[in-house]
């Protein structure tokens, strides 16, 4: 059973052959020392901004389609795709992911196919889209190179990587070079959570990665390429380019200006929202509302059977970072809407040292254990199963295990999946 986002919301040796492009900026743009502490000095650089600085010319001589949203922008807001076209870049297509290259489309939809009224581009939807037709574009655009810009926010679930690796094998199918302009990952380098298991493969997660991945999507793009497309049968893409981003470290958390965050999808409004947001999404898998349809979505938590209880017995866990204050809102859409639901709102006191998976689990091995109204969504609860990445954690939950409990069941192959990427990873500090 496959089922994507969409289904989710509405009813799931080659290392050489990854090529890192070179630093396109002057020295008074060059990288901060990868020991510097967190906060000190230095300015961080998207990679759109190191190849626009270079004026595209990692581009010169190719025929190119661009994957990219409305976070693909350069330091002045202005969109890649608008500024490459200004700048002679042979742009051939766009392709858009979920919630469309403008930005239209809420949750589980996209921007139909059709022309760019600005640039007059083809726009093709990409949302859902397989390998296979993600090859038909390109033949049919006739690109020969495709660039990957989305801000990603670090969590298995959030579809834009599974739109890149789909991408990806594309491109190897096609023989399509493939660029990366990196960005950071605003929840930082550290990887979580329980990792995705074979038979619960979705497009909410496609390969067996952890559920806070800790990587760049640069990072993951050379990983992807040098251990899962060979794994899906396909030969690696000998022309892969990740323009890395300047001044990043692992350690950092949140955007180097608060000023220059753009939201990655309608219901990703703050750097706090993505903070908590690989833990307090695993309530998309059940009947209490995650706070779409709020000012405050995956931060405010609760359903109409909710009160004061659950947030006294998350206070008294003392978990790091976080504050949590009892709160009643009214979702506008999605689960519970225009019901009037109690529950908690996640203040965040410490982004640098909130765990979101394991604060997800302690959430809701609360509300499972105060309230007998608590339920999964979906068929026997495979929802969960597909957001945690196996049965495991829905199986523990029901059998009243303790967070503790779960939280230590996936560190073996958390662990594992450490050791397994850290030779893909690109930019420095502890990886844990």
């Amino acid at each position: 059973m496959a089922l994507n986002r969409r289904d989710l919301i509405s009813a799931t040796g080659l290392g050489a052959a990854v090529a890192v492009a070179a630093p396109f900026v002057s020295g008074a743009a060059a990288q901060s020392p990868s020991g510097q502490k967190k906060g000190a000095g230095g300015t961080v650089i998207n990679g759109a901004d190191v190849a626009a600085a270079d004026n595209w010319r990692i581009f010169n001589g190719r025929k190119v389609g661009i994957i990219t949203n409305p976070t693909g922008v350069l330091k002045n807001f202005r969109s890649i795709v608008d500024d490459m076209a200004s700048q002679d870049v042979d742009v051939r297509a766009v392709f858009g992911p979920e919630h469309g290259f403008r930005g239209t489309a809420l949750a589980g939809d996209s921007e139909e196919t059709t022309v760019d009224p600005r640039t007059g581009i083809i726009v093709y939807d990409a949302y859902g889209a397989q390998a296979a037709d993600l090859a038909a574009f390109y033949r049919d655009s006739g690109v020969d190179t495709v660039c990957f810009d989305i801000q990603d926010v670090g969590a298995r679930f959030y579809t834009y990587i599974w739109t890149m690796w789909e991408a990806m094998q594309a491109a190897s199918q096609t023989g399509a070079g493939f660029v990366v302009l990196d960005r950071p990952n605003p929840i930082g380098g550290q990887a979580r959570g329980p990792v995705l298991q074979d038979g619960f493969q979705s497009g909410v997660g496609k390969l067996g990665i952890a559920l806070q991945h800790g990587m760049t999507v640069g990072e993951l793009a050379r990983y992807f390429n040098a251990v899962h497309l060979p794994e899906a049968g396909l030969e690696p893409i000998r022309d892969l380019q990740v323009v890395e981003v300047q001044g990043w470290h692992r350690e950092m958390t949140g955007p180097d200006n608060r000023a220059s965050w753009v939201m990655p999808s309608p219901n990703m409004p703050t750097p706090e929202t993505a903070t908590v947001y690989p833990g307090t999404a695993l309530f998309e898998a059940t009947n209490m509302s995650e706070g779409r349809g709020t000012t405050r979505p995956f931060e405010l938590v609760g359903a109409p059977y909710v009160d004061y209880r659950w947030a006294e017995a998350m206070n008294s866990k003392r978990l790091k970072g976080v504050e949590f204050r009892e709160a009643y809102f009214a979702p506008t859409l999605s689960k519970n809407r225009g019901l009037v639901c109690g529950g908690a709102q996640v203040h965040i006191l410490d982004a640098d040292s909130v765990g979101a998976v394991e604060l997800g689990t302690h959430m809701i091995v609360e509300a499972k254990r105060l309230y007998p109204e608590f339920d999964w969504r979906g068929d026997d609860g495979r929802w969960m199963d597909l957001l945690s990445g196996s049965a495991r954690f829905k199986e523990q939950v029901n059998a009243g295990k303790s967070a503790e409990t779960i939280i230590g069941a996936w560190q073996d192959e958390l662990q594992q999946f450490i050791r397994d990427t850290r030779e893909f990873l690109v930019y420095g500090g502890p990886r844990s």
